[in-house]
């Protein structure tokens, strides 16, 4: 017989993947999570065009860094990075280091290959 999870069962469950990632670029480890569902939506919205259906070219610039400051979190699984200059900055580090958390972040999220040449418009 099978047992049906109700709406509070849903919302309470602790559901989030997260990942310790070694940056030895900045000096240390940090704490990527699996992008909950309205932010890879907000995510992926920032790369649509007003057409709904092409990807805005502009948009890709910071791809990297706007990934990584949505991943990212505390070690109590708060979000880190949260204003346009703080992701901006961010943008301005180590590109192998930004690639390895975008690495972790796509593979927590389940944002295959064909959904980041998507949205990177290839």
């Amino acid at each position: 017989m099978t047992t049906y999870l109700s709406a509070e069962q849903i919302l309470d469950a602790d559901d989030l993947a997260y990942e310790d990632v070694p940056v030895p670029e900045w000096g240390g480890t940090v704490r990527v999570r699996e992008l909950p569902g309205t932010e890879r939506d907000k995510f992926e919205a920032q790369f649509v065009g007003k057409d709904g259906a092409s990807v805005r070219m502009e948009g890709l610039e910071g791809f990297r860094a706007r990934l990584a400051a949505a991943a990212i979190v505390d070690k109590d699984g708060k979000q880190m990075f949260r204003s346009v200059a703080e992701t901006k900055r961010l943008g301005e580090k180590s590109a192998a280091a930004l690639q390895r958390v975008c690495d972790v972040a796509t593979s927590l999220s389940k944002l295959s290959d064909d959904d980041v040449k998507e949205l990177a418009g290839n």
